[in-house]
């Protein structure tokens, strides 16, 4: 039976990631770096912003320049601020759904607790909030996953991970779990799709969807 689903934070509770390509973009084009929207999909979607850092840092060659991090975290915090929602149908699923529910984010806590502040979410997981700072490896490794499970008192196998990037299924799935993966934000079903896997695309499918893993 499902005892325990774990939630991804960005583009699974809060339509954040395309606020974040766009200014991932634009902060790579300021180092002189040209690097596509599909290209920050593809590599960085779904993990944490040090590996962002050290990407930019093999890429130039050296550090960036101090301060260019705290730059696009701040450009960024304004942008949410302005413009972030949660994903369109989570709400709805959220009050559907009637087993223990958490957050496993590759996000830092603070910046978790500000999206879902500003979207009106934070209420629903306050108290079971977890973030790849609290591991050694984050995703794909399996270790915020597993983190999660044992605070939440669960076993990995009687856990679904609602996830919507290739590293975060990849982390789910080597933890043992199930897992949903979201297809309706930027990442594209294929890559999403795998053993012990459901690919959807509506938000509002997840309660029917965990009472087929129940």
């Amino acid at each position: 039976m499902t005892r325990l689903v774990i939630f991804d934070c960005d583009g699974v509770l809060v339509d954040s990631e395309p606020i974040a390509i766009r200014i991932d973009v634009d902060m790579f084009a300021e180092l002189g770096l040209t690097v596509s929207e599909q290209e920050v999909i593809e590599r960085f979607v779904g993990r944490s912003p040090e590996i962002l850092g050290r990407a930019v840092e093999e890429q130039l060659g050296h550090p960036p320049p101090n301060g260019w991090m705290e730059r696009g975290e701040e450009r960024l915090r304004r942008a949410f601020a302005e413009e972030l929602r949660a994903v369109d149908g989570v709400e709805a699923a959220l009050e559907g759904i009637n087993i223990p529910v958490c957050v496993a984010s590759s996000s830092g806590h603070e910046s978790v607790r500000f999206k879902l502040e500003l979207t009106g979410l934070y209420e629903r997981f306050a108290g079971r909030i977890f973030s790849a700072s609290e591991v050694a490896n984050g995703k794909p490794a399996p270790d915020l996953f597993l983190h999660a499970a044992a605070r939440m008192d669960a076993v990995p196998v009687d856990c679904v991970v609602v996830e919507d990037s290739r590293y975060g299924v990849q982390a789910a799935r080597a933890a043992d779990m199930a897992v949903l993966a979201y297809a309706g934000g930027l990442t594209s079903a294929d890559l999403l799709e795998g053993p012990r896997t459901v690919v959807f695309g509506d938000m509002r499918e997840l309660p029917r969807l965990l009472g087929g893993h129940a």
